[in-house]
């Protein structure tokens, strides 16, 4: 009888009080509206379609952004709005978790690098406050280094919402737009100072993002290595302790027909959906927002990479050798601080193909 009744008092809908302070609610409207961003753009943008006054700019704006612009992949940073990015409500957004950043070494800036941020979790909240933003304080952290955080092309083609990710510095993930920013611009005029970061996970990583646990996928992903030997950017691993235990997500190995329609969506659209919840707004068992969890990015080590930029030159050999480093810099990196921020850990770093 104890078990039902600790059963029935699992199942009930917790909701939050009345009286929660204004700081705590203002937390939740801005970490709701960024949840929501694309949404929000795309209402607004059917909004004005809804209006003939607006057709004649709609019309040739859609085939702008469909056919002619390359500001997500031409490596300018032109768009970029620092005000923006520094706007208080970003801390208000990163507090809710709360988010830190975390740095073991700092990046000269009379180099340029990629920072591979892991695990991809379900938003990759961490990613886009630490390097989507200054609220964090990045630029006080590693001066004179212009970080990019890099998206799906896809985003950039989306009405209204394409103004905002480049106004926040996005850019395309892309190889045309990586190579751009590692060789365009800087100090030199060929990248020096300027980093990406790319969450080298991806859709797939996704599905992997369970509470309490880590497992990359990074075996078989070279590609960002022999971007770095072509441009002779440095390798940075980032580990964001906490990302996975932002939300809770159906297990879609256990579930096999879930799990093909997931990676039926990824084939075909280059993104996945996975089966996730966490809490709402007004409760804490059920919603789309996520949970109050910490969130610590530690920024480990640079790996010194020997430009090649003759792709055909490139020693497959050099590839593995500088794709091992990277695991085992990685790793270290889990080894150094799993005792500090992963203390409820169910299991071990763990890297899959």
């Amino acid at each position: 009888m104890n078990g039902d009744i600790r059963q029935q008092s699992h199942r009930r809908i917790h909701w939050a009080p009345l009286n929660i302070g204004l700081e705590r609610r203002l937390q939740t409207l801005i970490v709701l509206c960024h949840t929501l961003t694309i949404a929000i753009f795309l209402t607004i943008f059917f909004f004005t379609c809804a209006i003939p006054l607006f057709w004649p700019l709609l019309v040739p704006y859609l085939v702008y952004i469909s056919l002619f612009s390359t500001a997500a992949t031409s490596g300018d940073l032109k768009g970029r709005s620092p005000f923006l990015r520094s706007l208080p409500i970003w801390s208000i957004y990163a507090s809710y978790f709360p988010a830190r950043l975390h740095r073991e070494e700092p990046l000269p800036p009379t180099k340029k690098y990629i920072l591979g941020y892991h695990p991809h979790g379900i938003i990759s909240h961490g990613a886009f406050a630490a390097f989507g933003t200054e609220a964090l304080g990045f630029s006080k952290l590693f001066p004179g280094i212009t970080n990019t955080l890099l998206t799906l092309d896809s985003n950039f083609r989306m009405p209204f919402y394409r103004e905002y990710a480049l106004a926040m510095g996005l850019a395309s993930v892309s190889r045309e737009s990586c190579e751009n920013l590692l060789t365009k611009g800087g100090a030199d005029g060929e990248g020096m100072g300027r980093a990406i970061t790319i969450v080298l996970g991806g859709a797939r990583e996704s599905l992997n993002a369970q509470p309490h646990s880590l497992r990359l996928v990074l075996k078989r992903r070279k590609g960002f290595i022999k971007l770095a030997i072509r441009t002779g950017a440095d390798l940075v691993p980032v580990l964001a302790f906490g990302e996975n235990d932002l939300y809770e997500q159906v297990h879609s190995d256990q579930h096999p027909i879930i799990h093909k329609l997931q990676m039926l969506v990824k084939h075909t659209m280059g993104f996945t959906i996975p089966l996730f919840h966490a809490r709402g707004v007004f409760n804490y068992d059920v919603g789309l927002m996520p949970y109050r969890r910490p969130l610590n990015i530690v920024v480990g080590r640079p790996i010194s990479v020997m430009q090649q930029q003759n792709r055909d030159k490139i020693d497959d050999a050099y590839i593995d050798e500088l794709h091992s480093r990277y695991v085992q810099e990685l790793r270290r990196l889990w080894d150094q601080w799993k005792d500090v921020y992963a203390k409820e850990r169910e299991g071990d770093l763990e890297i899959t193909a």
